[in-house]
């Protein structure tokens, strides 16, 4: 797969250049946010970006806004901050995963990984349908009634697995496992915030989605 990474620090690009083509990755770089957008409207086949946000001439969010104007191509942002207005910031934009420097390069791969094997023909081509929702997994199509809503990768990902799980009480730390694919090692406000932007985006239908105080949530229709 054909990954762009987007950071101007060239020790960083280089770490991570390194690692995803030793796992078989073919890699792309870029200095700054205008060299991002460059290359990405020049190579409609990439598979992923990963964006830092700290960078002259465009910043991650900048760029991020410009790209989910055309595309829903999975975003993994990096950044120096650890700050909670900082990732709710990124996740409004669309972003996948956020991941806090300094990062493992190994769990950073796994991520990488992840998203690409969910992006990339091992969805399910079934559809499903509770609550007044239509997913069809194969096309990434959601419909509520008659309109086509418009989720970020991770939120469809979420919704999937909800309606999988239709009845059964899921707790945050089973949700960042199953949907995120890996042992997450940061707070559970992650979940809150997809939770919350999902319930949004799908209107009265969100409602389906149920906090279970203490707990998690259940999707319950």
């Amino acid at each position: 797969m054909k990954i762009l990474v987007v950071d101007d620090e060239s020790r960083m690009r280089k770490l991570v250049r390194d690692f995803l083509v030793n796992d078989g990755h073919s890699v792309l770089e870029a200095q700054d946010g205008e060299e991002a957008l460059k290359v990405f409207y020049e190579n409609p086949d990439l598979a992923l970006i990963i964006l830092d946000v700290m960078m002259p001439k465009k910043d991650g969010y900048e760029v991020l806004k410009e790209i989910r104007e055309t595309s829903k191509i999975p975003v993994i942002m990096l950044t120096a901050k650890s700050d909670e207005k900082d990732e709710l910031l990124s996740f409004s934009l669309g972003v996948d995963e956020f991941v806090s420097k300094p990062f493992s390069p190994k769990v950073l791969v796994a991520r990488v990984n992840a998203i690409l094997r969910r992006t990339n023909g091992e969805e399910s081509d079934k559809r499903l349908e509770a609550g007044g929702i239509v997913v069809d997994q194969l096309s990434h199509r959601v419909l509520v009634g008659e309109k086509e809503i418009e989720l970020s990768f991770k939120e469809f990902e979420l919704l999937v697995f909800f309606m999988e799980n239709t009845g059964v009480a899921l707790s945050r730390e089973k949700i960042l496992n199953s949907v995120w694919n890996y042992d997450y090692f940061g707070d559970a406000r992650t979940i809150d915030t997809h939770v919350k932007k999902l319930r949004a985006k799908l209107g009265s239908a969100g409602d389906n989605i149920k906090t279970i105080w203490g707990i998690g949530y259940k999707f319950e229709v």
